[in-house]
């Protein structure tokens, strides 16, 4: 499986606005890279594995129950459970659920995707970056050997 067809999924694209193909935990799977020494959970998504949003489920009865598609269909966008977790991925991560649901509405799933493409694209071997750590793990996984949190 490849960047363009993991990029053109649109169910890669969690209701909270977060972008499932950027995930380290979806990477890890992607990639299956604890074959390769490293100790990671897999995860792929949450829509994929029936979860609608693994974080804002748990706050928003209408995403557990799977009755919105994404959080900007709520009255109450956003709320202060978005809130919180866009400013912890604004701060660490360069990434804003808040934008990225924003931009879904007034441009376009496709586009959205077509967008983080290019944002995310490692310009060494044109593979996804990962958002959490901003490394491409399939050319920096040196990089990645090296934190201990990954290895077993």
């Amino acid at each position: 499986m490849d960047n363009i067809d993991n990029m053109g999924n649109k169910d890669l694209i969690a209701p909270c606005g977060m972008n499932c193909s950027l995930c380290v935990s979806y990477q890890f799977g992607k990639y299956n890279l604890n074959k390769k020494g490293f100790h990671k959970k897999y995860c792929p998504g949450c829509i994929p594995r029936d979860m609608n949003c693994i974080y804002m489920a748990n706050h928003c009865d209408l995403i557990g129950k799977g009755q919105i598609r994404f959080c900007t269909e709520c009255q109450d966008f956003p709320c202060k459970y978005l809130k919180g977790l866009d400013k912890r991925y604004s701060t660490k991560y360069n990434m804003s659920m808040i934008e990225n649901l924003k931009y879904i509405s007034s441009h376009g799933i496709d586009e959205f995707l077509a967008k983080e493409e290019e944002k995310w694209k490692c310009e060494e071997c044109g593979n996804l970056k990962c958002c959490h750590d901003g490394l491409c793990l399939t050319c920096k996984i040196d990089i990645l050997a090296a934190n201990k949190k990954y290895r077993e």
